[in-house]
């Protein structure tokens, strides 16, 4: 599947080891070690945490593979009832020691909260200020929960959130993120929204603080800034796109600064004073979009070297799905047949 990802993009940006939980295959550190001798530029891990949490030596066999490495952390929630209902389990103490081991080890982290509406839609506030207080966690990560995987008494009319409500929680909650501080990802602006913000010794001080709001959030087309300067185009593009690790959002947002002399920003940045909120909206049956799933900027790699987008995976080819949609395809080519050969028949 790595050799997959590479065939395609030649040098990826961005591979997540993923699951189930990959920490208990057997064979993870081969698997982590092949991905590594691969051309990828940044290689992320996708866990639960549990078996960082739990395994000393673990975690510090993690941590040789820190630089261009991060660890995807679910975190849902800081209290019990949240997480019972998204997890079945209270899992707050595993999290706390997972963080406490990773920045220890001083492994880059971004904090994965899936958001169920009236489940822990109003905990996003506290999230934040939580993870930007913990030395290892680059950032949030905010997924709108959506029908695919395990989910139980899942009603869209009850749980479900847009990319639009969740930048009004995360303004409304922080106190400190307005709404033109929550850009629209260029790659794929219906389902992926970010902002960012710097840990400075007085917190968390959003990016816009030291750049004009309208070099972030306005189109080229109408931007006089833009249409005089290209390079502050492309660096602007750069920055707002998903395909960063910690060290390259740091680079990327120094160059755009370089661009902008006359901006007051910080002289010494660094991966640890970047901190990124990120919104990423999976569609499932009932929310699907066609157009939306056409730039997909995720997808899931197959052992036959298919590179699938991250939606159509959950709806054609998740756990039986695959082999109906090959009945139907087996059903649709006899259908075909059927026809070209009626056609060939004498009248």
């Amino acid at each position: 599947m790595l050799d997959a990802v590479i065939r395609s993009e030649g040098e990826a940006d961005v591979v997540q080891l993923s699951g189930g939980e990959p920490t208990l295959h057997p064979q993870f550190f081969q698997v982590l070690a092949e991905a590594r001798a691969r051309p990828i530029r940044h290689l992320m891990l996708n866990t639960n945490g549990i078996r960082i949490a739990q395994d000393a030596t673990f975690a510090e066999t993690l941590a040789e593979h820190r630089h261009g490495f991060e660890v995807y952390l679910q975190f849902d929630s800081l209290q019990r009832d949240a997480l019972m209902d998204l997890r079945g389990a209270d899992l707050r103490r595993v999290r706390e020691q997972a963080l406490e081991r990773l920045s220890a080890l001083d492994i880059s982290t971004t904090l994965v909260m899936t958001v169920k509406r009236g489940v822990n839609d109003d905990e996003i506030g506290d999230v934040i200020r939580f993870a930007a207080a913990q030395p290892c966690v680059r950032g949030v990560t905010l997924q709108p929960v959506q029908d695919a995987g395990r989910v139980e008494g899942y009603d869209p009319r009850l749980h479900r959130l847009t990319v639009s409500e969740l930048r009004r929680r995360i303004v409304e909650q922080t106190n400190l993120f307005t709404p033109q501080d929550v850009v629209p990802v260029p790659c794929n602006p219906d389902s992926l929204a970010m902002a960012y913000a710097l840990k400075t010794p007085d917190g968390l001080q959003p990016l816009t603080r030291y750049l004009d709001p309208r070099t972030l959030v306005e189109s080229a087309g109408n931007t006089i800034v833009f249409e005089r300067d290209e390079s502050l185009k492309d660096q602007v593009f750069k920055l707002f796109s998903t395909n960063h690790s910690p060290e390259s959002q740091a680079g990327c947002l120094s160059e755009l600064t370089c661009c902008l002399p006359q901006i007051q920003a910080p002289t010494e940045l660094s991966y640890r004073s970047v901190f990124r909120v990120l919104i990423v909206q999976f569609m499932d049956a009932l929310s699907l979009d066609i157009r939306a799933l056409k730039t997909s900027c995720i997808h899931i790699a197959h052992p036959d070297g298919r590179l699938i987008p991250f939606e159509s995976h959950n709806l054609f080819y998740r756990d039986e799905r695959a082999q109906v949609l090959e009945r139907l395809r087996g059903e649709l080519d006899g259908f075909h047949t059927h026809r070209r050969v009626t056609r060939l028949v004498p009248v």
